[in-house]
């Protein structure tokens, strides 16, 4: 079991801003999901591995109860037929009493070495899960960061755009007209000016015609 982890093609203890270092890609975004996904089925493939592990050690735990059951009784069937003086019972239940003692001490330490491997496991597999949030924590940073690189980039192509020419061109237009409807506002004024002098000429004219009449006569 302790080469267990060898399988897998990330390391866990290895820096994330040293795996984006390591790696040439125009979209980290797309990296760091697909390294997600690869995590995320190894984190998967890992947990049932340590599910097992853990059946594994109550099925040795099961034994090693079994064995003790059976080791204590052969050890009281020896006392019984080294009271009774048989002696092939005796023989019998001495070799019994010695499988059962060794298999005791073998489970003892498979346990034992089961229940290390199974804590190493499952402090891996926590740190595995740890890993993965903090991934998903830096997926979100970096699509915050794409959503301000496009929104900006749309920002630039309006407030930089190539064809601001079409702009320029239609306000000139518009400055053209509005010279225009200033010059006729003009001209109008002083048409208007100089109708009404000319009307106001005419009333003197008419005026001063029936005084010259008056004179005459």
């Amino acid at each position: 079991m302790t080469n267990l982890f060898t399988r897998f093609k990330y390391q866990l203890q290895a820096d994330l801003h040293d795996f984006f270092d390591k790696k040439e890609s125009k979209n980290p975004i797309s990296l760091l999901n697909q390294y997600i996904r690869q995590a995320e089925q190894q984190t998967e493939q890992t947990g049932k591995l340590l599910t097992r592990q853990g059946q594994l050690k109550r099925e040795l735990e099961a034994q090693l109860k079994e064995t003790e059951a059976m080791l204590a009784k052969r050890e009281h069937q020896l006392n019984l037929a080294s009271v009774s003086g048989e002696n092939d019972l005796i023989v019998f239940a001495q070799g019994e009493v010695e499988a059962y003692t060794t298999r005791k001490v073998g489970l003892l330490s498979s346990i034992d070495v089961c229940a290390a491997e199974y804590f190493e496991l499952e402090r891996k597999f926590e740190t595995m899960k740890h890993k993965i949030k903090d991934m998903k924590v830096r997926q979100l940073q970096l699509m915050g960061k794409e959503n301000v690189v496009h929104a900006h980039h749309q920002m630039d192509k309006v407030l930089h755009n190539q064809d601001t020419s079409n702009f320029e061109e239609l306000s000139s237009y518009f400055d053209d007209i509005a010279t225009k409807i200033d010059h006729k506002y003009e001209v109008t004024t002083f048409e208007s000016r100089l109708a009404k002098l000319e009307k106001e000429q005419k009333l003197i004219t008419t005026n001063e015609e029936p005084q010259k009449h008056a004179i005459v006569e």
